[in-house]
């Protein structure tokens, strides 16, 4: 059997996990946990992030209903202004983003002022946990010659992305989440691929984007980081690219991921998080865009 096939197998048994919440750790300490979902877009909006009339987009209802069921409550915002205030109500701020945030957007929702941009840089330096998804890397672009904060805090930067396929991801941690599945190798679904640059040199990559069979000239390159994990500071970052479709975020992988993340991004789960990308991705960054 070819490696892919096996790839579409683990996927599969993935797939048929009736578990919940696979992933998800509960803190020592019985306080509720709280996350903040700021889903601001600012150019291209994410139909998974476009609110209908008087209501929440699909991933935030699907981000609700999955802390409802884990234990954990998600407040859902696309007003910048609340990084202005005190962040010190939140466990864990959560991002699916684009754009540059302070500049005005398509919905007229508030833009986050460049006081509230550094004051959630600072908050995760001094251990505020950090989670984001899909585009949320391709928000604060770098400048030429100069690595955006904000992108170095998340460790990696959009770049672009081919037509939606198949695609697999290998596993190569055991981070919460990706270690309960009993997949051996890795996974494979269909999805929007995101190709990056800019890798953090501390990243514990957690998923590789397996580039061999992949169509489009956006992924003739070696194998990179499609989800990782890193300490900024004292504060814990986890970030994916998954999460363009809506079936995605019904995915059970998908939310196992995503709740180990958050439950190692709260501090609810300990994990050693030692650099890897140069085991595991040692061309990644080799490749320029």
């Amino acid at each position: 059997m070819r490696r892919r096939d096996l790839l579409r197998a683990a996927s599969a048994a993935a797939l048929g996990l009736t578990a919940f919440p696979v992933g998800w750790a509960a803190g020592a300490d019985p306080k509720r946990r709280k996350v903040l979902y700021f889903t601001r877009s600012v150019g291209f909006e994410h139909s998974v992030v476009h609110r209908p009339e008087g209501g929440l987009s699909h991933s935030e209802k699907i981000l609700t209903e999955m802390g409802q069921r884990a234990g954990f409550d998600v407040e859902c915002t696309k007003d910048g202004r609340v990084f202005d205030g005190d962040l010190a109500a939140y466990d864990a701020i959560a991002f699916y983003t684009s754009g540059d945030l302070t500049k005005p957007d398509r919905q007229n929702t508030p833009p986050m002022s460049a006081r509230g941009k550094q004051n959630l840089l600072d908050a995760v330096a001094a251990g505020k946990g950090f989670v984001a998804f899909h585009a949320a890397s391709d928000s604060f672009h770098s400048k030429p010659g100069e690595i955006d904060p904000y992108i170095a805090m998340l460790g990696g930067e959009f770049v672009t992305h081919g037509a939606q396929q198949e695609a697999s991801l290998v596993i190569s941690s055991r981070f919460p989440g990706a270690g309960s599945l009993g997949c051996a190798e890795g996974i494979s679904f269909y999805e929007e691929w995101y190709t990056q640059k800019n890798f953090a040199d501390d990243l514990h990559v957690i998923l590789v984007q397996e580039t061999q069979y992949m169509k489009g000239d956006c992924y003739r390159r070696p194998d990179f980081p499609c989800t990782w994990a890193r300490m900024h500071g004292k504060g814990r970052v986890f970030y994916t690219s998954l999460g363009h479709r809506e079936d995605v975020w019904t995915n059970p992988f998908f939310q196992a991921i995503a709740l180990g993340g958050f439950a190692w991004a709260m501090g609810n789960v300990d994990y050693d998080v030692a650099p890897n990308v140069d085991q595991v991705t040692p061309h990644a960054n080799q490749w320029t865009a």
